[in-house]
């Protein structure tokens, strides 16, 4: 069995878009009834059904 490495390389710089701070919350969606695909059973959009 191969060990796994447990440390980076000397000279591994961290990529910028990393940090420590936890991710947002996500925000509460808004709910469209016209493609809410519980209205009929089916999505509606520019008022055709499709059923998938």
């Amino acid at each position: 069995m191969t060990k796994r490495a447990t440390k980076r390389p000397e000279k591994f710089e961290k990529p910028d878009h990393w940090n420590s701070e936890p991710p947002p919350k996500p925000k509460k969606g808004q709910v469209d009834e016209d493609l809410s695909p519980t209205r009929y059973g089916d999505w509606v959009k520019d008022g055709i059904a499709i059923d998938f």
